[in-house]
């Protein structure tokens, strides 16, 4: 029995090193290309905006949702970027990210030829590599939440996607605590996807060519 318990002893200190590893690791090899300052960010001109619901449990506005678009319309404004692949979740006719998120960029003003939707973001992971392959952009910005950028940074570089991130802003810690708890566990499982497993998206398909208009 005590021999179980050493077993089991070493067993959860050996996940708590990867757990706390893997995050060291997706955290410090990205926060460099991670940007908050407009003026600072690289000419990128295509952005890729990550998907979440625009509506909470209790039937509220999502702040994340709703800082996100609010980042993405700026950038647009800004003249910082040219075209919007908007990836995400498309489970349901009730529930569909990339279309909330274009009503939300066209009531802004964003045009709609600036819009590509990608149905099939299930995940980050999804949505990154459909970027590149489905696409064809290995030059981008993601738009997203501070803690999120790290992990969809990582896994644009496994992918040698050129990426770089503009956060939108976060709701209050304490709001976003479990969302930020969720995350600590994603960048361990995004490390054993790309490096272990060697994860593919669900569903890839047939290519599709953005048009990037530059004219406003």
């Amino acid at each position: 029995m005590r021999r179980l318990r050493n077993l089991l002893w070493i067993v959860f200190g050996v996940c708590m090193l990867f757990i706390v590893g893997c995050n060291l690791w997706v955290v410090w090899s990205t926060s460099s290309d991670v940007f908050t300052d407009l003026q600072q960010l690289p000419d990128h001109r295509v952005a890729l905006v990550l998907g979440t619901s625009h509506k909470t449990v209790g039937g509220g506005s999502n702040p994340f949702f709703q800082k996100r678009m609010e980042k993405a319309y700026e950038l647009y404004r800004l003249g910082k970027v040219d075209h919007f692949i908007l990836s995400g979740d498309n489970r349901s006719v009730y529930y569909n990210e990339p279309m909330e998120m274009r009503k939300a960029l066209l009531k802004m003003g964003v045009p709609d030829y600036a819009i590509t939707l990608d149905y099939a973001g299930l995940r980050t992971l999804d949505s990154v590599v459909r970027c590149q392959k489905i696409f064809g952009q290995n030059k981008i910005i993601i738009i997203t939440q501070p803690f999120h950028s790290y992990r969809a940074l990582f896994i644009s570089r496994y992918y040698d996607i050129d990426a770089v991130a503009m956060v939108a802003d976060e709701p209050d810690f304490d709001y976003a605590l479990k969302v930020r708890f969720r995350e600590y566990f994603a960048r361990p499982k995004a490390v054993l996807d790309l490096y272990i497993l060697k994860t593919s998206p669900r569903f890839l398909g047939e290519k599709e060519k953005i048009k990037v208009s530059t004219t406003r």
